[in-house]
C-alpha cells in the first residue's frame, strides 16, 4: 500500500529539525511538527520550534496553536494533522511529520476512539478541582480508578495525560481503556512510514547535556520569566514542560542557576529513556531505525530513497 505520510522520529536532541529541513528539500515536502510542547505560543527557546529562517525553507505546520494555559490533546493533533496531510497532498507535496510526542504519532497510526461526550459544566468544574491535586496524589488515584492504563500513562503521558485519564474514569464510569475496546475508531489509520534517529546512549546524553546549555545561552531564562510575568503559572498545561518547569524555582530564588541547568539535563536524559521505550514497543510497523552517528547526506539519502520505493508502491 502506499505510504500517506513520511516520519522522522526519535528521542531529543538526535537531530530531527535539521535532518528533517534536507529530506523535505530533496522531496518537496512541508513540515508537521509532531511536539506537543511546539504548539504553545511563547516557548520557542526550551522546545528547540524552528527558526522563523528555517521556517522560510520549508513550510510548517503545527506551530504556535494555543496559548501555555491551554490543553491540546493528542486527539486534537490528530484531526489537525489529517487536514494538514490532505492539504499538502492535494499540492502534491510530500507531508513530513517531525518529533518525539509518541502519542501524536500514535493517534494517527491507531486511530483514537470516538470520545463520549463530556458534560462541560461538570468537565470545567472537575478539571479546576484535579489541577489543584499534586502528580501523586492524582496518580495514587488513576492506579485505583483505571489500574490497567495507570502505569503505561505514568510512564509515558506525564501529567497531562493522568488528568485526561481521571477525567473520562469520573465522568463516564469507564476507564480509557474500556473506551478503546468497544468504542469505534474516528478515522483509518494513517500509512506512514516511520524512521528512528537512534544514539549511543553516552553519545544521546552528550547532546542533551549541550543543548541545555545552548538553550539558557540563547535566552531561556528570559523566555520562561515573561511567560511567568504574562500570568502562566506553573499549573499551565505548557509550563508544565521540561526546561520550564526546572526553571520556575531557580526564578523564584530556590534553586541557583547551575541548580536549574543540572535539574533540566537530568529531566531530559529521562525523557529521552521514555521516549526510546515508547518508540521499541509502540512505532507501527516497518519503521526504520536509522543510526545518528552517520553523515547526514547519508541519512537524506537513505530516507529519500525508502520513501520514493515505497509512496510508489
Amino acid at each position: 500500500m502506499a505510504r500517506e505520510a513520511l516520519v522522522l522520529t526519535g528521542p531529543t536532541a538526535t537531530g530531527k529539525t535539521d535532518l528533517s529541513l534536507a529530506v523535505a528539500e530533496r522531496l518537496g515536502g512541508e513540515i508537521i511538527s509532531m511536539d506537543s510542547r511546539q504548539v504553545y505560543r511563547g516557548m520557542d527557546i526550551g522546545t528547540a520550534k524552528a527558526t522563523p529562517a528555517q521556517r522560510a525553507r520549508v513550510p510548517h505546520h503545527g506551530l504556535d496553536l494555543v496559548d501555555p494555559d491551554e490543553r491540546y490533546s493528542a486527539g486534537r493533533f490528530a484531526a489537525d494533522a489529517r487536514r494538514w496531510i490532505a492539504a499538502i497532498r492535494g499540492r502534491g507535496h510530500v507531508p513530513i511529520l517531525v518529533g518525539g510526542t509518541g502519542f501524536f504519532l500514535r493517534a494517527l497510526t491507531r486511530p483514537l476512539f470516538r470520545e463520549p461526550a463530556l458534560p462541560a459544566e461538570r468537565r470545567a468544574a472537575l478539571e479546576a478541582f484535579l489541577r489543584r491535586q499534586p502528580t501523586p496524589e492524582l496518580s495514587r488515584w488513576l492506579r485505583v480508578l483505571d489500574p490497567a492504563g495507570a502505569s503505561a500513562f505514568e510512564h509515558w503521558g506525564g501529567r497531562q495525560r493522568i488528568l485526561r485519564a481521571l477525567e473520562v474514569v469520573l465522568l463516564t464510569g469507564y476507564p480509557l481503556a474500556w473506551w478503546h475496546e468497544h468504542s469505534p475508531a474516528s478515522e483509518p489509520p494513517l500509512e506512514a512510514l516511520a524512521f528512528v534517529l537512534d544514539l549511543p546512549r553516552p553519545e544521546l546524553y552528550r547532546r542533551i547535556d549541550e543543548r541545555v546549555l545552548a538553550m539558557v545561552d540563547a535566552g531561556l531564562v528570559a523566555e520562561v520569566d515573561g511567560l511567568l510575568a504574562r500570568g502562566f503559572g506553573p499549573d499551565a498545561p505548557g509550563m508544565s514542560a521540561t526546561g520550564y518547569a526546572e526553571m520556575i524555582p531557580f526564578l523564584r530564588g530556590e534553586r541557583t542557576l547551575e541548580q536549574a541547568i543540572d535539574d533540566i539535563q537530568r529531566a531530559t536524559r529521562r525523557y529521552a529513556r521514555r521516549q526510546l521505550t515508547w518508540f521499541r514497543n509502540q512505532l507501527p510497523p516497518g519503521a526504520v531505525w536509522l543510526d545518528a552517528t552517520r553523515p547526514p547526506a547519508e541519512l537524506v539519502q537513505e530516507i529519500v530513497e525508502q520513501w520514493q520505493a515505497q509512496s510508489a508502491s
